[in-house]
């Protein structure tokens, strides 16, 4: 199954980077490669334990929507969403928080896997490892400048 590892180092407390990582209204308010928004379950505010989000996007030209419940909790260094429903075989993200000096280190560990076996690993290959990964990356980015703004947002 693939796997995506990133770390993002983000000056500011770890309190903070789990809020926003939680948080519905900042991956649909930034820009980067698959605009998406939540349209069912909690569509604002801060996700907790046990419940979903509908997220909706459009990839390859088609509309996809992606069901995801957070499956583990723990305040303010874990938290784990699972898809229950979407286009995914498998998709298990897991966001980590650690504190630094002077910030904190983000990490993010996805499982995923693609539908139809071996045409699914060879799309996942080929395009979709990478593809995902500059979502990743630009998630990340946003919620770093975010936390480094020092606004009210948490």
């Amino acid at each position: 199954m693939p796997t995506i590892s990133l770390e993002t180092f983000i000056r500011s407390p770890a309190e903070r980077c789990f809020g926003l990582a939680r948080d519905i209204g900042v991956p649909a308010a930034a820009a980067g490669p698959l605009a998406h928004r939540a349209v069912s379950g909690v569509t604002s505010g801060l996700i907790s334990l046990g419940e979903e989000v509908t997220w909706e996007a459009r990839f390859l030209g088609l509309r996809q929507r992606l069901t995801s419940r957070v499956t583990a909790f723990e305040r303010p260094r874990m938290f784990r969403d699972e898809m229950q429903r979407g286009p995914f075989e498998r998709w298990r993200h897991t966001h980590l928080f650690a504190p630094a000096d002077e910030g904190t280190l983000m990490q993010d560990r996805v499982e995923y896997a693609s539908p139809l076996g071996p045409l699914g690993a060879a799309f996942d290959a080929l395009y979709l490892r990478a593809f995902l990964t500059r979502f990743l990356v630009a998630h990340n980015a946003n919620i770093k400048k975010i936390a480094e703004s020092h606004t009210d947002r948490s």
